[in-house]
C-alpha cells in the first residue's frame, strides 16, 4: 500500500527544469503569468475604439484585469518567503489553470465550429457558437462563394466573331469535406485543426509542469516555516526514531500568530485543501528538512551546543599559557612522615 501511494503521489520537483531553483523557477512562472494577465488592461481598452465584445469575451477580460491586481500583490512575496501568499499564490494559480482551461475549451469550441462553418454549405450565414461572429470578423476568412482549390480556364472560340473567343472556368473542389450545417466534429476533422489541437495540448503540458513547480515551492516555504518556529519535540519535522510524522502542525493554527485574524482563518482553509500535501510527511522526502531543522535549531537553542565542563576548560587554559595551579601549602601535605595538623 505504501509503494502504492508513493506511485500515485503528485510529483514534487526539487529544482526548476533541473537547472534552477524552485523559487527562481516561481518568480519566472509569476513573471509569464503577469504578462498573460496585462492582456485584459488591452481588452478593456478596446471596448473605447468601439469594438464588439461577446459576453464570454467580456468576462474573460474583467477576470483577466482581477488576477492582475491579485498577481501583483503576491509577487513580491515569493522572496521573502512569507507562508501566507507563497500558499495562496499556489492556489490561485491552480484556480486560475482551471478558469483558463474552462475558456480554452469555450474557445476551442467556437473555433472549430466557424472553422466547420467556412467549409459546409452554410458558409454565408451567421457564424455558431459563443463569440463566433467577432471570431469570424477578425480571422481573416475570405467567404468564397464557391469552395475550390484552383480554376482550369478553358477557351474556345465564339460563335460569329471570328476574332473573339469566350472563357470558361472549371473550378476543382478542395481536398476538404463539406458538411450540410457546422459541426464540432466536422471541425476537429479539418487539417488546419489538428495542429492547433497539437499545440494546446503541448501547451498544457507546460502548464501543469509549473502548476506542480508553484506548488513545491509553497510546500517548501510552508515546512521551513515549521521547522524554523518549532519549539518542542511535537511540532518537530521528525520524530526520535528519525522518521517523519504523518502530519506536521498546521502554521496558521489559532494560537499561532500567523493564525490570528483573516489571514489565519483563509490559511487554515487553503491548508486543508490538501493537508496531505502542504504538511503531510513521507519517509525520504524530508532529507532536505532535517538539515534545515538542524541549523534553525543551532542557532535558536544555544544549549544544544556541546558545553565542556568548566573545570577542564579552566585547567586546559592555564596548561597553556604556563600558570598552572599554585603548589599545594605545606601544611596540608601529610607524607614522609608528616601528619595533617588540625
Amino acid at each position: 500500500m505504501g509503494l502504492l501511494s508513493r506511485f500515485f503521489r503528485i510529483p514534487r520537483p526539487q529544482s526548476f527544469l533541473y537547472l534552477m531553483s524552485l523559487r527562481t523557477g516561481t518568480e519566472l512562472i509569476t513573471l509569464s503569468l503577469l504578462l498573460n494577465k496585462v492582456s485584459g488592461l488591452y481588452g478593456l481598452l478596446a471596448l473605447l475604439t468601439g469594438l464588439h465584445l461577446s459576453p464570454l469575451q467580456l468576462s474573460m477580460y474583467i477576470y483577466s484585469l482581477f488576477a492582475l491586481i491579485l498577481i501583483a500583490i503576491l509577487a513580491p512575496h515569493i522572496r521573502t518567503q512569507t507562508p501566507f501568499h507563497c500558499l495562496a499564490l499556489a492556489i490561485f494559480y491552480i484556480l486560475d489553470s482551471i478558469v483558463n482551461a474552462a475558456y480554452t475549451t469555450a474557445f476551442a469550441i467556437t473555433w472549430f465550429l466557424v472553422i466547420s462553418h467556412h467549409h459546409s454549405d452554410a458558409s454565408g450565414s451567421k457564424a455558431p457558437g459563443a463569440g463566433g461572429e467577432t471570431i469570424d470578423d477578425t480571422a481573416g476568412f475570405t467567404s468564397p462563394t464557391f469552395n475550390v482549390t484552383h480554376v482550369d480556364v478553358a477557351v474556345a472560340p465564339d460563335q460569329g466573331i471570328a476574332t473573339g473567343a469566350e472563357a470558361v472556368a472549371v473550378g476543382s473542389p478542395g481536398l476538404t469535406s463539406t458538411a450540410t450545417s457546422p459541426s464540432l466534429g466536422h471541425g476537429v476533422l479539418q487539417p488546419e485543426s489538428i495542429n492547433s489541437i497539437i499545440v494546446i495540448c503541448a501547451l498544457w503540458a507546460v502548464r501543469l509542469y509549473f502548476i506542480l513547480v508553484v506548488m513545491s515551492y509553497a510546500r517548501f516555504v510552508l515546512r521551513q516555516h515549521v521547522a524554523a518556529t518549532s519549539r518542542s519535540p511535537t511540532t518537530s519535522l521528525h520524530d526520535v526514531n528519525g522518521k517523519s510524522s504523518a502530519h506536521q502542525d498546521d502554521p496558521f493554527a489559532a494560537h499561532l500568530p500567523e493564525g490570528k485574524g483573516w489571514q489565519g482563518r483563509m490559511g487554515r482553509t487553503m491548508v486543508s485543501l490538501g493537508r496531505s500535501y502542504w504538511l503531510g510527511g513521507e519517509e525520504g522526502d524530508e532529507a532536505w528538512v532535517s538539515g534545515a531543522e538542524g541549523r534553525f535549531r543551532k542557532r535558536a537553542d544555544p544549549s544544544s551546543q556541546p558545553v565542556d565542563p568548566p573545570g577542564v576548560v579552566e585547567r586546559e587554559r592555564r596548561r597553556r599559557s604556563g600558570t598552572g595551579p599554585p603548589p599545594p601549602m605545606p601544611q596540608l601535605l601529610g607524607g614522609q612522615g608528616q601528619f595533617l595538623r588540625v
